[in-house]
């Protein structure tokens, strides 16, 4: 009689991670300890997740724009291996 093989599916919290490059300016580079970045994130990270998670959240209220390859997007955008997230603090003046 044949042997039967079974494999057990990958438990449901493996999920595949994607790389982001970062790049912060002003005094989210500050925070961050440097403009440039490389982050291993769970693929459908979103922008604002990720820039909350590097402890921006509070920028991120006061109007901190986000950029995928230049172009300004909003916090709930999806990212994708390879991009590059500009992290962009509102500029102050006086």
């Amino acid at each position: 009689m044949p042997e039967c093989v079974y494999q057990a599916a990958p438990p449901a919290h493996a999920m595949t991670t994607i790389t982001v490059h970062v790049l912060a300016f002003g005094p989210a580079a500050e925070r961050l300890g440097g403009r440039h970045h490389t982050k291993s994130v769970q693929q459908g990270t979103t922008a604002g997740s990720l820039a909350t998670s590097l402890g921006l959240e509070d920028w991120l209220g006061m109007g901190m724009a986000l950029a995928i390859d230049g172009e300004r997007v909003e916090r709930d955008t999806v990212l994708s291996e390879g991009v590059e997230l500009a992290l962009l603090p509102p500029v102050s003046g006086g």
